[in-house]
């Protein structure tokens, strides 16, 4: 990492995630609950999509000839069904393990991704149409920066997508005292403490230059599993643009 730019990664983090990189494709196994966020993430993304590149909501591949970056991709669970969306995909995660496993997956699906262990602030290229950054800020070592960064690869239409567990009482619930006990989420996995609210994200946001265009809360239902709601309590997304 450079000196002159500060890399957000927290390496405890990185190391936590890195040790369960041979089951992120595994359904069962410890990125269940990843698995299980997916459809929701991608109904989420599939709609910012066709409201900003409206012309192809019935297109199989409605991000053809854009470029996307993927920031804490893991081992490409939301990577790969963007390239399938027809996108030049980048995908940065801090953990090598992670992106061998996304490179070997990505290998037996026939997709070509662009995998890197490298943290975005060292990342070259810019201009991205999309950067998606899904469950990763409450893990990063300084949120602000964080979010500038993100801002600063992307394209001046381009589109940003976070999402990212809120700081409530629900969340601490749904996400440790039960998630991490008995929901299939791995122990240590989550600092409530770390946790962000919209408000808060909104302003990291505003401070980096970006406006908050679009937001939905990620609602958890047994008999559905999660669903996209009004409700914001433990999960939600945000889209946002550049400002002017």
């Amino acid at each position: 990492m450079t000196p002159s730019a500060p890399a957000t990664i927290d390496p405890k983090e990185a190391a936590h995630f890195g040790a369960m990189a041979a089951e992120w494709w595994d359904p069962r196994g410890s990125s269940a609950m990843l698995h299980k966020l997916n459809p929701a993430r991608l109904s989420y993304i599939r709609a910012a999509i066709d409201a900003r590149w409206p012309g192809s909501e019935h297109g199989f591949r409605p991000l053809r000839g854009k470029r996307v970056l993927d920031v804490g991709c893991g081992a490409g669970l939301l990577a790969e069904p963007l390239a399938r969306l027809g996108a030049a995909v980048t995908g940065l995660d801090a953990a090598p393990e992670n992106i061998a496993a996304a490179q070997a997956h990505a290998a037996t699906q026939g997709i070509a991704i662009d995998y890197r262990a490298t943290p975005v602030e060292e990342l070259a290229e810019d201009g991205f149409d999309l950067v998606t950054s899904m469950e990763v800020i409450e893990h990063v070592a300084d949120p602000a920066a964080f979010v500038r960064a993100l801002a600063d690869k992307l394209a001046p239409d381009g589109l940003m997508i976070l999402s990212t567990p809120n700081r409530t009482p629900m969340s601490r619930i749904a996400m440790i005292t039960i998630g991490e006990s008995v929901g299939g989420i791995p122990r240590g996995t989550h600092d409530w403490g770390k946790f962000i609210t919209p408000e808060e994200l909104t302003a990291l946001l505003d401070a980096a230059g970006m406006e908050v265009t679009d937001s939905s809360g990620l609602s958890f239902d047994p008999r559905t599993g999660f669903t996209l709601s009004d409700n914001k309590a433990i999960n939600y997304l945000l889209t946002a643009r550049r400002k002017g």
